[in-house]
């Protein structure tokens, strides 16, 4: 008797050990603690960031049109107004991601904790209809962004995307925005709806259901390769922004250099030169 009752003592302890140290029930998600979160999709858990790694607003230059129309999108709905899910597509480097992280932390400049901002990954994707239905009972406002979003060969968690767009019996929650960067306008390889096209008993309906995925955001805003003039400027910018002591000629002709040697002009490669500049001077960034 003895026995049995030190095992059910113990079988108490370890149960209540697992109990505290157990995550907590994804019904419980708390989206009141911070303004950025990352998804966990293996606990099904939005996890608070403290500290969003991101560019001020006025220093993203060379996109001015793209950047007011994203702000513009994202302040009404702050607000409570209609707004389109937004579609960043174009050349690398261009500041797609950086445009959506200041523009949501710009809106919250404008009216503290209104947007909170949510990344999922790529590889994650299928569990997005789970977090819509957390963010369906909350209040504030929320984006929800995937950086460098596109679908491959054989991929079909793209139909997860499409059903929480505009889709499904619920549709997308009235508080919830979807925000996307991308290399490729439509998101699927060429060859892979080529494929589709050749394989199915309607290829043009097989072709339909692969472009349409992008036809679910009301905002294409295009990326393009910066000119030289636009390069200088975003480099021009980041030496001013952080005190960086340079003559402009040789601030311009360095910043030139730099570039030829990477085969590139854009505001990632103005960037990495005004980390080696300052590091050369001596100089801290921040």
């Amino acid at each position: 008797m003895t026995d049995k009752s030190s095992t059910e003592t113990l079988l108490g302890r370890i149960a209540d050990a697992l109990e505290r140290i157990a995550p907590p029930r994804a019904d419980e998600a708390d989206f009141s603690v911070a303004d950025a979160y990352v998804w966990n999709a293996d606990a099904e858990m939005p996890e608070p960031v403290a500290e969003v790694a991101r560019v001020d607003l006025p220093l993203l230059k060379g996109i001015d049109r793209v950047r007011d129309i994203l702000l513009d999108n994202t302040r009404r709905f702050a607000r409570g107004l209609p707004a389109n899910n937004a579609l960043l597509w174009g050349a690398r480097g261009m500041g797609k991601s950086s445009l959506v992280k200041a523009a949501h932390a710009a809106i919250n400049e404008e009216t503290p904790r209104s947007l909170i901002l949510i990344e999922i990954h790529r590889e994650d994707i299928e569990s997005l209809p789970r977090l819509m239905s957390l963010l369906r009972g909350q209040t504030r406002p929320a984006i929800v962004f995937c950086d460098d979003l596109s679908f491959d060969h054989d991929d079909t968690s793209y139909k997860s995307l499409k059903a929480v767009l505009e889709g499904g019996i619920e549709g997308r929650p009235r508080n919830v925005i979807f925000y996307a960067t991308s290399n490729r306008r439509h998101l699927m390889p060429r060859d892979m709806v080529e494929n589709e096209r050749s394989t199915a008993i309607n290829p043009s309906e097989a072709v339909e259901e692969k472009v349409s995925l992008s036809d679910r955001f009301g905002l294409w805003l295009g990326f393009h390769n910066c000119s030289q003039a636009e390069f200088l400027g975003m480099v021009e910018a980041y030496a001013a922004h952080y005190g960086l002591e340079v003559e402009q000629e040789r601030l311009h002709a360095e910043a030139i250099e730099w570039a030829a040697t990477r085969g590139a002009r854009s505001g990632r490669v103005a960037w990495q030169f005004i980390q080696d500049l300052a590091g050369r001077l001596g100089q801290q960034l921040g």
